[in-house]
């Protein structure tokens, strides 16, 4: 079967799948991407160029200016593709960037199985979650004219995926009917408890945490409102004055990956350090930056109480990991973590914007190894139950087939 695979950064979503398709053989693949990896057998990445918007235009089009740049310049490497003989039997992209646009005119009555993240709504979600932080007057009509390529996509032959039932609820009704809920699964090879590691030295670069030493971890792909960074900060002065031997470890960039920078041109790491100065032992948190895959899942078999908050939006695949690992979680109260996180069962559910709740949901973890280490089996065995490779896959491939079942 011949499989066409699109997202801007190979091989986002898709890595699992093209594993299992690379071990079943006899299958041509290949994968459009604009950010070029390591090459992965089997697999032939084709790269795509698309300019950025100038800038004329106006400012709540940008994003729909650059997803038709970027759906042209996919376009035209897939004409060069057909020229060379190729037709695939199925697409299976991301939705989201507009790459996929243009392919039912490359390949007409080739299906599609489009990945839907997120319809973006002005109320309700998102926007306006955090009082901290309200929308500007003029940024409901910007909201809306995001989901421009949502909207376009749609139309697209085939089928969606998508996968929590938080994120299918955020289309609307009559959307919802072309995607298919494919929860996701994580390597529980990879991602299993590992007992031994909290009675031995943990070593990370040059940070080092004793057997007997607490160590708390944050996980994000970037240090910002969206996944609960500052309140996480804020809880930190509590759990230093009782635990002052605790490690606090914060791994991921420092970037923006969601909502807005601070209007400062700061970090909001800079930020939430000046607001919290001489109210931390800056000795004992340490910021990681991004880190490979593997030192992640060091640092959650590691951990002693592993925070993951989140505004009602996509969920992160470290929180998947963080059960299968079997973390004792400390989570937020919003609907996509909800939706994995039983409270009390499976972790320690808090509302968002309460860093003293937080703070003393760590400090229970840490101090209360019984409760720690029962919710911490329940969430990896939530993860075995709900979460694994292998009925994924067997999900993943089903839709396939129905998808490429409607070629015409």
């Amino acid at each position: 079967m011949r499989y066409l695979f699109v997202h801007q950064s190979f091989p986002g979503q898709y890595r699992h799948i093209l594993n299992h398709l690379r071990a079943e053989g006899g299958h041509e693949i290949v994968f459009i991407t604009s950010h070029q990896q390591p090459e992965m057998e089997g697999v032939r990445q084709v790269v795509y160029r698309a300019s950025q918007p100038t800038g004329q235009g106006h400012p709540a089009g940008w994003e729909f200016d650059y997803a038709l740049r970027r759906a042209e310049a996919v376009a035209q490497v897939a004409g060069s593709l057909k020229q060379l003989g190729y037709r695939p039997d199925v697409i299976i992209g991301h939705q989201g960037w507009g790459e996929m646009l243009n392919l039912g005119d490359v390949w007409p009555g080739v299906p599609m199985l489009g990945y839907f993240e997120f319809y973006y709504n002005p109320t309700g979600l998102d926007v306006g979650f955090d009082s901290e932080f309200p929308p500007a007057p003029d940024l409901a009509a910007q909201v809306r004219a995001k989901n421009s390529v949502n909207l376009l996509t749609l139309q697209l032959p085939g089928l969606g995926q998508t996968p929590t039932r938080f994120q299918k609820e955020t289309y609307p009704a009559w959307a919802q009917e072309k995607l298919t809920l494919l929860r996701e699964g994580v390597d529980l090879e990879m991602c299993r408890p590992d007992p031994k590691t909290k009675r031995r030295e943990f070593r990370l670069g040059s940070l080092s945490v004793l057997p007997h030493e607490p160590m708390v971890t944050f996980i994000s792909r970037n240090m910002e409102p969206y996944r609960g960074f500052h309140s996480f900060m804020r809880a930190l002065p509590e759990i230093q004055r009782r635990r002052p031997d605790a490690h606090i470890v914060l791994a991921g960039g420092n970037g923006i990956g969601y909502g807005a920078a601070p209007a400062d041109g700061r970090s909001w790491q800079e930020v939430m350090l000046q607001e919290l100065e001489g109210q931390l032992d800056l000795s004992r948190i340490h910021f990681t930056g991004w880190l490979p895959h593997e030192d992640l899942i060091r640092m959650m078999q590691r951990s002693d109480a592993h925070v993951y908050l989140t505004y009602p939006f996509v969920l992160s695949w470290s929180l998947r990991e963080a059960m299968a690992v079997g973390c004792p979680l400390v989570v937020s109260d919003t609907a996509p973590v909800r939706e994995m996180v039983q409270p009390d069962v499976t972790g320690v559910v808090v509302p968002f914007s309460d860093p003293q709740r937080l703070a003393e949901s760590v400090l229970t973890l840490i101090e209360d190894k019984s409760l720690a280490g029962r919710l911490g089996r329940a969430a990896h065995h939530f993860a075995q139950e709900n979460l694994g490779l292998p009925d994924y896959l067997q999900r993943f491939q089903a839709l396939i087939n129905e998808v490429a079942a409607m070629a015409s």
